[in-house]
């Protein structure tokens, strides 16, 4: 059962003028004073209502790495919190630091796939199409831009997390939505995120219910799948997998929207565990890293060692305050989805056909296309 979600009441009256704000813009939208742009190249879209936390990530991986056996796909954000401007296409050399945490994650899991950002998606669109852009994009992934109504993509999907669920929350400051729940009706699939695997037909049932879906709108569950720890430095990679047992001592450093799932699944591996806590996106410091330093060599357990995510670790391998001597001891912890009740196939399927019915470059994709020319 979802769980009763945590608003600021007392904020409440400044959330009703936020609500009017976005209710003009959105009008403004679906009357066409402002306008949806469609594009010839097949476009996806991964977004949500909420303010963080529903998996954007994962889920956008999962779409990336359903569509490159056959496409060369794009991914596009605004790479938050980057110190770069405009439009970027990540190449060899472009740091962190130029193409933000998120985006930098995707592009050294998916080497072969275009990453750019641009907080103008209109214009990182056009310049994806450029032909500048070699091998040619076939498909282009947006990642969070549900808000960003200017472009209108082809296929959109919504997640919503089954821990912070819409139809209970209430708009930003009092609770956590960025828009009203009836903006669902833009979402050609939504996917409820993070469920128990243990989520019963009933209980889905119900879930379906509180969304109230229209007849057009696909309708999906997925929960979150831990993999193998993997050491933060690639020089460490021989190293023999570490298992988290009940002896072991973990310093989990984490600086994502929500962390409290990680945590609850290393609980359930041990009680020992040592959570630093910062901000989705948190830049981190010297300081951090002397507080870090501090809590793993105060723990006088044989066996311990330091978890983060994925997100974070892309900072950390190549962060400048970070002694050696810590990041040897950082493990990375990989997570993926899967689709409850059997939907995996769908799920693909319904992604592929929509691409497969709008790409362009004369009926080839550019795998082939390449292929022809060389014949």
């Amino acid at each position: 059962m979802t769980k009763r979600v945590r608003v600021i009441w007392w904020l409440y009256p400044i959330s009703l003028l936020y609500g009017v704000v976005i209710w003009m813009r959105n009008w403004l939208f679906d009357y066409g004073f402002l306008h949806e742009k469609t594009f010839d190249v097949p476009i996806i879209g991964v977004g949500n209502l909420t303010v963080g936390g529903t998996g954007k990530t994962p889920h956008t991986e999962y779409i990336v790495r359903v569509l490159q056996k056959s496409y060369q796909v794009a991914t596009l954000s605004r790479g938050y919190k980057r110190i770069s401007k405009g439009f970027l296409l990540a190449r060899h050399g472009t740091t962190v630091e130029q193409l933000g945490d998120e985006p930098m994650q995707m592009k050294l899991k998916y080497p072969g796939v275009h990453v750019a950002v641009d907080a103008n998606r209109c214009h990182g669109i056009n310049q994806l199409c450029k032909k500048i852009v070699y091998p040619r994009v076939d498909v282009i992934v947006l990642d969070d831009a549900y808000q960003h109504r200017y472009v209108k993509p082809g296929l959109n999907i919504l997640l919503v997390s089954y821990n912070r669920f819409i139809t209970k929350d209430l708009l930003i400051p009092a609770g956590r939505l960025r828009e009203p729940v009836s903006a669902k009706r833009r979402a050609d699939v939504v996917i409820v995120t993070k469920c128990p695997e243990s989520l019963s037909p009933a209980e889905a049932n119900m879930l379906r219910a509180w969304l109230g879906l229209l007849a057009y709108q696909h309708l999906f569950f997925s929960s979150y799948c831990y993999g193998e720890l993997v050491p933060l430095l690639t020089s460490s990679e021989g190293r023999r997998p570490i298992t988290i047992d009940a002896d072991t001592d973990v310093v989990l450093l984490t600086g994502i929207a929500s962390s409290k799932q990680l945590k609850d699944y290393v609980l359930t591996q041990t009680s020992r565990v040592h959570h630093l806590a910062f901000m989705d996106h948190h830049s981190y410091s010297e300081h951090d890293f002397h507080r870090l330093g501090t809590v793993y060599n105060n723990i006088i357990s044989r066996k311990k060692i330091i978890l983060t995510t994925e997100k974070d670790a892309v900072k950390l391998a190549s962060h400048p305050f970070l002694p050696e001597t810590l990041k040897e001891q950082i493990w990375v912890q990989p997570i993926e989805i899967k689709f409850l009740f059997d939907k995996t196939d769908e799920f693909d399927k319904q992604v592929l056909n929509y691409v497969n019915q709008h790409v362009r470059y004369f009926g080839l994709t550019s795998f082939n296309y390449d292929r022809e020319k060389q014949n």
